[in-house]
């Protein structure tokens, strides 16, 4: 079977799903809808996938690109002839597919499509409404994604939901105490999200500062990047604990799994999110959250059980649960093997990626297509 799969850019989860389905038996092309400042360069591609050249995927989109990009994504199609077509998000890539009424069509929610430029735009609605009522099939990560397309009009029926998951051998535990000021370490909180609006990474800022005048012992590694970078540097500078934070930068792979292990407590203030990888690989390396409580999170996290949440876009009730999380933290290994143990009953990308494949059965109205996936690294996000 001809798969094209077309994604906005080409970032690390386009990576996991091309890797994936390069070990399968499938002839699977690639397109990008843009290259953005995050995105990885298509030499990366995993061998076997075909990378395809058009007048897209140089630069960002824009509205004024549209029947420019609609005109050369008619004549890829009729170039490479797929048999299907998996696209997202939404109301971009899948958008324009759903324009050249291609039939069948695998729409794939990215998550933010339908949690964040939805509420925030008439227009994204409208292209969502449309692609949704063009497609023969939707993936999503989450049951949140699920009730949201509903609600858009895809048919419960058509949607197939699974976390994209992360390699459980990779993301592990590693057996470091839990009682850092014993060892001889501070008491370590971790962040890994982007320095972005959307992701809260301010919030966790300011609960730092909070929670560290009433705590000595309180450390924070922050990882990443992003616009937010002097807001945050001058909010821990403003607050005197600005020499209790470690900003490592951007971590690659081969380093990220240490800095799960090495910290006592993970947290992410992110304001909206389908099931996020990052929060799954904190759990697969045995280590207790603190999240927002946000619909994503809480199909994942049972307060008390692995960790703690706290209400969304609330610094004090933020710098609440960073204290009541030290003050516990003779509990804390006893979460981390609960976090490990609900990894490895939803989290195993091995395991859940072939439920792709019931979405390309539904969209092509057939009961069984050949498979033949072998395991693959999960590259982290």
């Amino acid at each position: 079977m001809k798969i094209l799969y077309f994604s906005r850019d080409y970032t690390i989860h386009d990576q996991r799903f091309l890797s994936a389905l390069s070990q399968t038996e499938h002839q699977v092309a690639f397109l990008r809808l843009e290259q953005g400042s995050n995105g990885l360069d298509d030499t990366s591609l995993p061998p076997g996938i075909e990378a395809i050249s058009w007048a897209g995927g140089r630069r960002r989109y824009g509205e004024a690109d549209e029947q420019l990009l609609l005109t050369g994504l008619e004549g890829v199609l009729g170039r490479f002839q797929p048999d299907l077509v998996q696209a997202g998000p939404l109301h971009l890539s899948a958008n324009l597919v759903a324009q050249t009424a291609f039939s069948p069509l695998v729409s794939m929610s990215w998550g933010y499509d339908l949690l964040y430029d939805a509420p925030r735009s008439q227009e994204v609605q409208q292209a969502i409404r449309f692609t949704l009522s063009c497609s023969d099939a939707m993936v999503g990560d989450c049951n949140t994604i699920r009730q949201l397309a509903i609600g858009y009009g895809m048919p419960d029926e058509r949607i197939v939901t699974f976390p994209w998951g992360i390699d459980l051998e990779y993301f592990s535990p590693r057996t470091v105490s839990t009682d850092g000021l014993e060892s001889g370490k501070p008491f370590t909180l971790l962040s890994t999200r982007g320095w972005e609006p959307i992701y809260g990474v301010e919030l966790i800022a300011r609960a730092f500062v909070q929670a560290a005048r009433q705590c000595p012992a309180l450390h924070l590694v922050m990882l990443g990047s992003g616009s937010q970078a002097g807001l945050i540097r001058q909010i821990l500078q403003d607050g005197e604990v600005l020499d209790r934070v470690e900003f490592p930068g951007q971590v690659g792979l081969p380093d990220l799994p240490s800095y799960y292990q090495g910290a006592d407590v993970y947290i992410s203030a992110t304001h909206s999110d389908g099931t996020s990888i990052s929060l799954l690989e904190a759990l697969a390396c045995a280590k207790p959250v603190i999240v927002s409580d946000i619909p994503g999170n809480r199909e994942w996290i049972e307060p008390g059980v692995q960790g703690w949440q706290f209400p969304d876009g609330e610094a004090p009730a933020l710098a609440e649960a960073i204290l009541l999380a030290y003050q516990q933290r003779d509990q804390l290994a006893a979460m981390g093997r609960a976090a490990r143990l609900l990894a490895e009953q939803r989290a195993d990308w091995n395991k859940n990626f072939p439920e792709l494949f019931k979405a390309y059965q539904i969209a092509l109205n057939v009961e069984h297509l050949p498979l033949n996936v072998q395991p693959t690294t999960v590259k982290s996000a």
